[in-house]
Order: structure tokens, then sequence, then C-alpha cells
């Protein structure tokens, strides 16, 4: 008897196992049986012919109503995936909630769909594709929630050929935002506007070839109280062939212009220009590379400027692409007098000879090099065996040992000198007036981490007092291909901000969300602020 008891047991045991992994099967849109409809489809994808399960404007993409078959089956998958483990996303190019990877999740209903969409779906695709697309499980989980957003990008890594996306939301309208939005591309394949917006649905999956020309976004969720629910991933398979990447022009750098030491006499808080106070801010500079100095401009020279900025009829154009940046930049024939004069002074004579002052940076040629001073020290005799070790040392540096610190990722400005070799430059700068407001952004690029440098680069924003951090809009440096965050600059009125970056230091600028807008007598406010932004180049 106890034997059999046993058994029994054992047996039971064995049969909750098997219902514990039993696995939902998922039941996909009877479109997918229907021979024809793949056909058609398969047609539209290739040659660009519309039809209502596939498109091709401005790429490749196929919309599919009613995906899963069982409205029960939807719903208990929007149940098991709300209650997964989210993370906050957030850097330079998103903001949102995400799950962890999928592919393992033992869930019966998705497993279910997992199994479904990996499995049957991906041979119907492939088919319409036209290519075997691999086994291969890319899947996670998304919440968009008020004001997250994931902006424009083309979805481009190794081995990703179809990007797939199924909505799990409330009724939604296009007022509630986090429409996927669908660019046109110029004849550099660089996106240029919107020229399609898909609202999300109710069991709606949206498929769309990874391309070279496949830019797209998740615009800014707008709805306070919705949930923007969505399993998202690729089908993997052979790549598109891509063309040699479009290089951008940069901004053209120019030499300070000849103007006297009256501009800064006329324009600076009077103690910035006491010689034991700029002493003061080298030595904080040099320590941390950063320094931001409050009330830089005289009150009502700031005045002046923060009145003319908002009144005056500036004539301002949007700079893109939108894969790299989205802001306003003015035309500087069209700016006020007191708007120009300051513009003069920062790209100034005396000004450059100031910034020397700050930072220790060679600005100007009266500015003191300490190299040259360490070579007036040296005697004859000396100079060969100084050269033998500095060349050792630069062995070192370059060869450093294993386990060995090589220095923080923002090089100082005094270790800079004694790594970089001496080569006569001429300092320049390049200069924008921006304008930034709800949707303004700047995104980190491969183009911009090839031509880093050593640089300066200087912030003097107008117009954002009470300016909080929540609205976005702060200048964020990163190191190149880390998740660091090395330092954030957050707007200030009249407070000069100096920050000197080495070559595997970048930055961007946080989009701004909605939070910045608000609603009074009845009219949408969108709050604005301006800065000058200026890169300074030894």
């Amino acid at each position: 008897m106890s034997s059999k008891r046993q058994q029994e047991h054992s047996d039971n045991t064995e049969k909750r196992k098997r219902i514990k992994k039993r696995e939902e099967v998922a039941q996909l849109s009877l479109v997918v049986d229907d021979e024809e409809v793949k056909k058609a489809v398969k047609e539209a994808w290739s040659q660009g012919v519309h039809y209502s399960h596939g498109n091709c404007y401005p790429f490749p993409h196929c919309i599919i109503k009613n995906f899963l078959h069982s409205e029960a089956f939807t719903e208990n998958l929007q149940k098991e995936l709300l209650e997964l483990n989210f993370h906050e996303k957030s850097n330079d190019l998103y903001k949102f909630k995400q799950s962890d990877d999928l592919r393992e999740r033992t869930e019966s209903h998705i497993s279910g769909l997992r199994a479904a969409l990996f499995g049957r779906f991906r041979s119907w695709l492939g088919d319409v594709l036209g290519v075997a697309l691999e086994p291969t499980v890319d899947i996670s989980c998304a919440k968009y929630q008020y004001t997250d957003i994931l902006l424009c990008h083309d979805d481009e890594l190794e081995g990703r050929r179809v990007a797939f996306i199924l909505y799990l939301v409330p009724p939604w309208q296009s007022s509630d935002g986090g429409t996927l939005d669908l660019y046109a591309t110029d004849s550099h394949l660089q996106p240029k506007h919107i020229v399609k917006s898909l609202v999300p649905s109710w069991n709606t999956l949206v498929l769309f070839e990874v391309s070279p020309v496949s830019f797209h976004q998740v615009a800014e969720v707008l709805s306070e109280d919705k949930c923007r629910l969505s399993l998202s991933g690729w089908f993997h398979g052979p790549c598109i062939e891509r063309p040699d990447h479009h290089i951008e022009e940069s901004l053209p750098r120019s030499p300070h212009l000849p103007r006297d030491e009256t501009l800064l006499l006329e324009w600076v808080n009077p103690m910035y220009l006491d010689i034991s106070y700029q002493e003061q801010i080298q030595e904080e500079f040099e320590e941390s590379s950063e320094i931001q100095l409050k009330d830089f401009l005289k009150e009502e020279k700031f005045a002046e400027v923060s009145v003319a900025l908002r009144l005056h009829e500036i004539q301002w154009a949007r700079r893109g692409p939108p894969n790299k940046r989205s802001y306003e930049v003015a035309s500087l024939e069209t700016i006020p007098s007191c708007v120009s004069d300051c513009w003069e002074l920062l790209c100034s004579e005396a000004f450059f000879l100031l910034l020397s002052n700050f930072t220790g940076l060679r600005l100007h040629f009266l500015c003191p090099n300490d190299d040259d001073d360490d070579d007036d020290d040296d005697n004859d005799d000396d100079n060969d065996e100084d050269g033998e070790n500095e060349e050792e040392e630069e062995k070192n540096q370059e060869n450093p040992r294993d386990g060995e610190a090589t220095g923080s990722a923002m090089e100082t400005p005094s270790t800079k000198k004694t790594n970089k070799a001496k080569e006569p430059s001429i300092p320049e700068y390049v200069g924008e007036l921006r304008r930034w407001t709800h949707g303004s952004y700047t995104l980190l690029h491969d183009a911009e981490a090839v031509r880093a440098e050593y640089a300066l680069d200087l912030i003097l924003p107008f117009g954002c007092s009470d300016w909080p951090a929540e609205f976005g809009g702060f200048t964020s440096y990163v190191a190149n291909e880390e998740d660091e965050e090395l330092l954030t600059v957050h707007p200030e009125d009249n407070c000069l901000a100096l920050v000197y970056r080495d070559k595997e230091t970048l930055k961007f600028v946080k989009h701004i969300n909605h939070k910045s807008s608000c609603q009074e007598n009845g009219n949408y406010l969108r709050r604005t602020f301006y800065d000058f932004s200026f890169v300074y180049y030894e």
C-alpha cells in the first residue's frame, strides 16, 4: 500500500508539473491562412503596390488588425505582461519602462505568443519576404506613459531584418500621442519629416522592414492616464545592403574678432575681470574640467538681451536631421543690435584671452604656455635625456600595465597639456544662437564620436528662470560607448557654463517634454528658453 501511495504521489506531482508548464496556443488572425492575402502582401512589400494589409510608403510596412484570433487570449496576455517587472530606461534617445527579455518567460500566454510568432508566423513572413528568417527570438515588453518617448532612429543592427510591434492598449486617439511616426528620407538617406503616423490600437500588429531608410519614432505620450503597452522585437535574417553613411558637413570655424577689452568692461560682471578671482576660477576649472559662473553678464545687459530675444522678430530655422537633433537656430542677420553685441563679445579677441585666464587653455597668444616655460629651464646637455624620458613616458601611456588606471574619462586641461604634442594652431570657435521649446533635443551619433576632439564648450542661457529638470533641456556629458554620465549642466539664467571635453566625451541635450507646456486662459503655451552655444578650439 505504501508503495502504491508513493507511486500515486509521484504521478500527481508529474501531472502538476505538466499543467504548470502548459503553453496556451496563440491562434493567429485568419489573414495569415489566406494564400491570396499572402500573395498580395508579398507583391505590395516588394514592388510598392498599395494593399490594405501591406504598404510601402515611406518604406515597406504591414498592419494586421485583430492579430490574435481569441479575445480571451489577448486579454490574459495583457494581464501577464502587466505583472512583469519593468525597468526605467532613459538616455539621449528614449524614456520609457521595459521588461526583461521575454525569450525564456514561462507564463502560458507569453510563451504561447512567442511560439506562434517565431514559429508559424516567422514562416509566413519569410515567404512574404522571400528570405529564410532565422529562429532567433528577440522580444520584450514596453510601457510608455506620460512624456515617455522614443526619438527618430532606423533600428539597424547586425542581423535585424523585420521589426514588429503588437499593441495592447486601451482605446487610443492621436491626441493621446504615442503614435508610430514614419519618416521620409532625402537624397543622402537622412530623415526629413514625418509622412505617416500610425495610431496604436488593441491587438494590432505592425511590421516594417529594417533598412537604411526605416527611420521612425514613438511620439511622446501626451495622455496622463493611459498606458501604451506593447510587445516588440525583431525577426533576424540577412541584412539589406547599406550604402556608405552620409558624412555631415561640420559647422565652419572662425578665428576671433579683433575687439579689445572695452567689450568686457561693458558687458561682463566686474568680479570676473579681477585677476586674483580669475586665478581662483582657473584652479577650480583645472581640477574638475568644468565650472559654472553665475551672474556672468552685467544685470542690465542680461535683461536687455532677454527682452530682445523674446520680443524681437528674429528669423529662426529648424536644425536637423531628426536622427541627430531638432532645435531652432537664429539667422544672425535678423538679430537686434544688443543681441549682436553679445554675440561679438563671445567671439572677441578679448573674450578669448579671458577664457584662457579662466581655464588655462591656450586660446590666445598672450596666454602663458607651461610647456615653453619647462623648455626654457632645460639646458642643452639635458635635452637628449629628457627626450628619452618623454618617449618612455609616451610608451607607458600607450601601453599601460594590466589593471592600472589611465585617468578619468574627462581629461583635465593640465593633463592634456602634457599628453598632446605641440602643434602650432590658431584658436577658433563655432557658435550658434539657439531656441529651445517642447520637442527640442540633440542625440549622440556615430559621426560625432568619430570626429570628437579636445574642445571647450560654452553655454550661456536666457529665459529659463525656474526651469525644472523634469522638463528636459539639460546638457548631459557621457563617456563614449559607455553608460556613465560624467556631468549634467542644467539651464540657468545668466550662468556661463564652461566644460572642457576630450576625445572620449560626448554630449546631448535631453528632449524637452510636454510638462514644459501649459494651458493659460484657454491658450496652449510652450515655455521657451534661448542660449548662446559656442565651442572653442586651441
